[in-house]
This record gives structure tokens, sequence and C-alpha cells, in this order.
């Protein structure tokens, strides 16, 4: 179970949020396990995080039922890192870092990789909120309600 942040904001969706997974190397983590990593070893070698601090970002994820460790699938002696269904449904969340880096930390025709659609062999639509009837909404039509404490 994960532990109530230590921030001014308790009832705050996106403090909790950031608490778990907002670090760089939880976030790479998770994305990797997205690109089919499972293994301890092959996380450390393509992110090139020292080994103390895989180490304690997976335990940390494994705590909070991002992912579970499992027996290698291939019948050997190591561990595999499996995201939870808690995990899989990161996957919005990593779409929309993705595409908004693709929109503005890249110069027009910089190459980077690509996300595509398997059936299609092409990029998915740009995400955006929708309202519950459908309508695309931007900040400016929304508000936060807050809890009175």
């Amino acid at each position: 179970m994960h532990k109530q942040p230590v921030d001014l904001a308790p009832t705050c969706p996106v403090a909790r949020s950031v608490d778990l997974i907002g670090d760089r190397w939880s976030l790479l983590i998770v994305r990797d396990a997205f690109d089919g990593v499972r293994r301890f070893g092959d996380f450390q070698s393509g992110l090139g995080v020292a080994r103390s601090v895989l180490t304690n970002r997976l335990k940390h994820l494994v705590e909070a039922g991002i992912f579970e460790v499992r027996p290698a699938s291939d019948g050997t002696a190591y561990q595999e890192y499996v995201l939870t269904a808690k995990g899989e449904s990161l996957f919005p969340v990593v779409v929309a870092f993705r595409q908004w880096a693709e929109q503005y930390l890249f110069a027009p025709r910089e190459a980077h990789s690509q996300l595509v659609d398997t059936a299609t062999d092409q990029p998915l639509a740009l995400m955006q909120p929708v309202a519950a009837d459908g309508r695309v909404i931007g900040p400016g039509q929304t508000r936060v309600k807050k809890i009175e404490v």
C-alpha cells in the first residue's frame, strides 16, 4: 500500500501521482515496461541507471502495485517485473508525455521515435481531455472542486 504523501495538499490527485511516479526513473521504467522490458538487467542497460537507484525504484513500484514480480517466463532462475492492471493504466500518462514532447521539445522534422497503432502502423491521434458528452475541453472550461478540510 502506498503511504500518504508528505505534501501540503494531500487531497490533490496530481500531488499523489507525482509522489508515486513523478521522478524521472520511475516513469522511464514504466515506459520501458510498455516496450516489453521485464528483467532488471535489461532495465539497467537500457536506461543506464545505477543499480542502487533501479533497485529502489522497482521496489517502490512493486510496493505501490504498479509492478509485480514473477518467475521468468522462459523458465530460467531470473525474475521478471510485470506491469499490473494498475501499472498498465498508466499508458495514457506515458502517451500524453510523449505527445507533449513531440509537439514542444523537438525541432520541426527532427527525428524521434514514434508510437504507432500496430493494426494500422499509423501514429496515434493527439490525446485530449473530453467532457462526458464527448466535447474536447480545455483548461478554461474546467475547475477543481476542492475539499474543505
